[in-house]
């Protein structure tokens, strides 16, 4: 027993100093951004995967609330689909609001469970997560993440994390984002077989489970008085060319958006040329800037007025 109790009174301090590096490093973790969020209401929150992330990058971010006299936190996760996004987003929507959600539409994200289920229950998503009773109950909710839950709620991941000392940056963000890519055919190869499965087939996207989520999703945003602004970000077009049924994706979501009476902007053939990327598909630093600067600002100052 005097064995069971000690072990106890390790793990329990390992745990609370595992919270206490979490309190200290954590940064761009997202549960820890909405956990410690300086505002209870923001006049926009983005959403997406790794092309959105590249917004809140460095001082983007701030960057872009100065140029649009607006209040903007980016939820984005690198590898994000629909399914993670939304939980992300109904975490925020718990102790805060906003005005306009912007959702950063990438295909790749709406043709696979490895971005959406199977994304939410990795564990790494979580290890920078500050201990919070709602979060544990948002994921004991759901049979998906139960498993998830345990691990969050006993702080076994975050105990273990061999990464705990290291900056919570975006890998890129610190090595590449000033860089630009000179396009390497068979790195581009790689990077659509990385992100798209084989055998898709464009003739079923009116059947595609994630397009109906983010339908859903519209709805209950809808319902709640927020407005939804969907973009597509700049993509070179070689990159484009090489998407498999990128056109057709591209129709289906026009129509899914309007629908709805979404505002669309399909930036994708715009502010693409290869020297504002950083690697096959991501805009650097100067591509961000410029990208905000030629497009994202009136958009997003527009819409503030709408």
């Amino acid at each position: 027993m005097r064995f069971v109790l000690v072990g106890l009174l390790v793990y329990v301090g390992l745990y609370v100093a595992s919270e206490a590096l979490v309190a200290r490093h954590a940064q761009r973790n997202r549960f820890f951004m909405v956990n410690t969020a300086p505002s209870s209401d923001y006049d926009y929150v983005i959403l997406g995967a790794s092309h959105a992330a590249t917004f809140d990058y460095r001082d983007m971010n701030a960057r872009l609330e100065a140029m649009t006299g607006s209040s903007i936190l980016n939820l984005s996760i690198e590898g994000a689909g629909i399914t993670v996004n939304r939980f992300v987003l109904d975490y925020f929507l718990g102790n805060h609001r906003t005005g306009t959600v912007v959702y950063v539409v990438d295909s790749f994200s709406f043709y696979s469970r490895e971005w959406n289920d199977a994304r939410l229950q990795d564990t790494a998503l979580y290890q920078r997560a500050p201990f919070d009773p709602a979060l544990g109950w948002q994921l004991l909710r759901r049979p998906a993440t139960f498993s998830v839950a345990l691990d969050y709620l006993s702080g076994f991941s975050k105990i273990n994390n061999s990464g705990r000392f290291a900056p919570d940056l975006f890998d890129a963000e610190t090595s590449r984002f000033d860089r630009s890519y000179r396009p390497v055919p068979q790195i581009d190869r790689q990077r659509i077989a990385y992100l798209y499965p084989p055998g898709i087939d464009e003739s079923r996207l009116r059947d595609n489970p994630y397009l109906a989520e983010l339908e859903a999703l519209i709805r209950d945003l809808q319902a709640r008085a927020i407005r939804v602004l969907i973009i597509r970000p700049p993509i070179p077009r070689r990159m484009y060319d090489m998407i498999p049924g990128e056109p057709e994706f591209d129709a289906t979501l026009e129509a899914l958006v309007a629908r709805h009476g979404v505002t669309y902007h399909d930036f994708a053939s715009v502010n693409n040329e290869e020297a504002l990327f950083f690697d096959s598909d991501h805009l650097n630093q100067d591509g961000v800037l410029q990208f905000f600067e030629n497009h994202l600002r009136k958009v997003l100052i527009d819409g503030r007025g709408e």
